[in-house]
Order: C-alpha cells, then sequence, then structure tokens
C-alpha cells in the first residue's frame, strides 16, 4: 500500500510523513473515521513508511526488500489485531486474530476500504459479531515485547478497536502507558464514543473526513473505466464512503432487500394508525427482521436513515442532493416525502439510532424492532409545526 493509492486526504499523508521524516513519530495514534474514508490503508501506508525507512512522501524509496514484503503484509514487524470470533474451523482458546491471518490478508487485499460486515461476511459469518478480547490483547503483549526482527521499529495496527471488550481494553492501556520501545500503536475507529477516555486520551487523534465526490467519481474512471457521467452518480449514492461505492459497482450491496423491507415497513406503519388489527403487519415484519444477523439489521437501519433524509431533502426541494430512486412495487419517493419534515425527522433518527444502540448490545431484536415500529407509526403521521 502507497500513500498514493490512499484516495484523498492528503493533509493527513502530509502530517503523518513530515512527522516521521522528522523523527517525531508518536507511540500510540488513534484514526477516527467512517467507513470507507481509507483509515485502514493510511495507516498500512504509515507501517509501510516507519519500517521500510521511506522518506519525501512515498513508500518506494527507502529499504527495497522490506517494502516488497508489504506487498503481501507479510512484513514480520507489521502486527494486525481485528474482531473476530469462533467459526466452523476455529474455535474456543484458538480464537485469536493469528487464527485468522490468512482470511485478513487476503481481505485486505481485496479492498481495504471495506467495513466490518464485509469482514464477518469473509469469515462467513454475518450473522455474528466480533469481539477484540482479553486473549488478543494478551497476544499484543506478547508480539510487542519480542526484538524487532530487522531492528527497528514494531507497528501494532488494532482495527475496529471500538470492538474490545472491557478486559481487552484495560489490558491495552497498560500497554498504552508503559509501551515497549520502539513500539508504534495505531488504533483505527469509526467513532470514540465505545473506547475508553483513558485510552483516547493516550493517542493521538487523527481525525478522517469523509471523502470528496470528486475524488470517488475520479478513481472510479481511471480504475474501473466507468463513464464520468456513472462515476459521478454512484460517488454521490455513496455519501463519501468509497467501499459503498465498490459495492455499487459491482452490485453487490443489500440495498435492493433494504428498500423491499423499508417499503413493506413504512407502508405497515401507515396502515397500523388507529387500526389495532393491522398491528400484526408490523409484528410480522419485525419478526422476519429479526431473525437476521444483527450487523445485518444495524446496516438495514443505517439504510432507513438514509431514506428518510432523501425524502426530507425532497420535500424541501433539496432535489440536487436527492439520488434515490425507488423501485419497489409504485413507491414512489415524492408521495412520501411530505410525511418527513422537521417536525418529525428528529424523532425519527433518535429512535432509530437507539434501536441501533440496543441491537449492538445484543438486545432481542424483535422487541426492539416492535417498539421501534409503533413509534414510527405515530412520527409519520406527526404533523409540521410552523
Amino acid at each position: 500500500m502507497l500513500f498514493r493509492d490512499v484516495l484523498g486526504q492528503n493533509h493527513i499523508k502530509n502530517f503523518l510523513t513530515t512527522t516521521a521524516d522528522k523523527g517525531r513519530i508518536p507511540h500510540a495514534q488513534l484514526f477516527v473515521g467512517p467507513e470507507g474514508s481509507g483509515t485502514l490503508p493510511m495507516a498500512i501506508a504509515y507501517a509501510r513508511y516507519i519500517l521500510c525507512n521511506n522518506q519525501n512522501g512515498e513508500n518506494f524509496n527507502g529499504n527495497s526488500a522490506c517494502n516488497l514484503k508489504f506487498e503481501h503484509f507479510s512484513h514480520p514487524d507489521l502486527h494486525f489485531i481485528y474482531p473476530i470470533t469462533s467459526t466452523d474451523d476455529v474455535k474456543g482458546d484458538n480464537v485469536v486474530s493469528a487464527n485468522f491471518l490468512t482470511q485478513w490478508r487476503a481481505f485486505i487485499s481485496e479492498n481495504p476500504y471495506a467495513g466490518l460486515f464485509d469482514w464477518y461476511k469473509k469469515l462467513e459469518i454475518p450473522k455474528k459479531q466480533g469481539i477484540i478480547s482479553v486473549k488478543d490483547a494478551s497476544e499484543i503483549g506478547k508480539n510487542l515485547t519480542l526484538k524487532a526482527y530487522e531492528g527497528g521499529y514494531k507497528v501494532m495496527i488494532i482495527w475496529m478497536a471500538d470492538k474490545m471488550n472491557t478486559a481487552a481494553a484495560n489490558k491495552l492501556l497498560k500497554l498504552l502507558e508503559e509501551p515497549p520501545e520502539k513500539t508504534v500503536f495505531i488504533l483505527i475507529a469509526e467513532n470514540t464514543s465505545d473506547l475508553l477516555q483513558t485510552i483516547t486520551s493516550r493517542c493521538q487523534m487523527v481525525d478522517f473526513l469523509a471523502l470528496p465526490e470528486e475524488v470517488i467519481a475520479e478513481h472510479l474512471v481511471e480504475k474501473y473505466k466507468l463513464e464520468a457521467n456513472a462515476a459521478k452518480k454512484i460517488a454521490h449514492q455513496s455519501e463519501g464512503n468509497f467501499n459503498k461505492a465498490l459495492h455499487l459497482v459491482h452490485k453487490d450491496n443489500d440495498e435492493q432487500i433494504f428498500e423491499q423491507w423499508f417499503v413493506t415497513w413504512v407502508r405497515a406503519a401507515f396502515k397500523a394508525k388507529g387500526n389495532a388489527s393491522v398491528i400484526s403487519d408490523l409484528l410480522q415484519w419485525s419478526s422476519l427482521i429479526s431473525k437476521e444477523g444483527r450487523e445485518v439489521q444495524k446496516n438495514f437501519l443505517f439504510f432507513c436513515m438514509q431514506y428518510f433524509r432523501q425524502a426530507l431533502l425532497l420535500n424541501y426541494q433539496a432535489k440536487e442532493l436527492v439520488y434515490l430512486e425507488p423501485t419497489f412495487e409504485n413507491f414512489k419517493l415524492e408521495k412520501f416525502a411530505p410525511f418527513i419534515h422537521g417536525g418529525n425527522i428528529q424523532e425519527i433518527y433518535q429512535e432509530i439510532e437507539e434501536a441501533i444502540y440496543h441491537i449492538e448490545r445484543n438486545g432481542n431484536g424483535n422487541v426492539i424492532l416492535t417498539d421501534l415500529s409503533i413509534k414510527l407509526t405515530r412520527l409519520l403521521h406527526k404533523k409540521e409545526t410552523l
């Protein structure tokens, strides 16, 4: 991974390479940014820059043998930790990141911008949630106390660090307080709310922004040979998330089934208002979605937030920002948009965010979604106050 392969974020590239050239490498950094913004590819490029003694802002003018090892992510002083759980092949005490290294290297080789749900699909566990456990935190300590193979730095990249359980976080905290010599920690998270404040306070924060549309569109034209208008449309739909853009290019995202679930949901919510006999449709819907994995449920609810936002924009005549083109059973965004307005959008968002929060914490999906559905019935009929 070369810095030039990382899309956008030029101010971060300049900051990382300049401080490294001057020998000012913090022992712990926290890369925070939304999915598809480039936190992981940037971390890998930065690790290569440090370990291979590269200079002048790029990753090909240092130790050539070292740079070659990075082509397959096999440098012995580069370590990764990531969320995992038991699979058919790996169980019990063997559930540590090192035993998933083959899948991990293939995963980041295919798409370093991929998200957590893509990783679970790679492991064939889409209905499970992974964690970073205390066993992996212990492995961090073991790996970093050993002497560097090439006598320089050791780099530990912890992807989705906010998935650490409490025991792992406390163990990592001790390492951050007394780090082994010439060790660099790079923690990656999409938000910091689930990280211990004591951990974030010991890291230098590096904030990533969603990618500009023009950066995504330009890369789609150059790398995937898309026609300019098609690339521009996909870039707009991706909302700064390059991983989402790739799913749209390859037509392998879940948005078609998500749209079907959404339309079924809002239609049932409209009918259920003041009609107790129709509430069974919402109960059936909640039961259906709750049978999906928690990551699918969360991704669907994020999709719903996106749909509500698009309806709001259309309602307030911001048509240039509307890209959704509903395809499900004569569902027209123009007819739905007037029901989403300033009088209910904030509450709708709050209720969905609360549902996501409880799903992440292993709440009963059927109960959570039923409660959300009943609230949506009220909110969709709420009048806008002037």
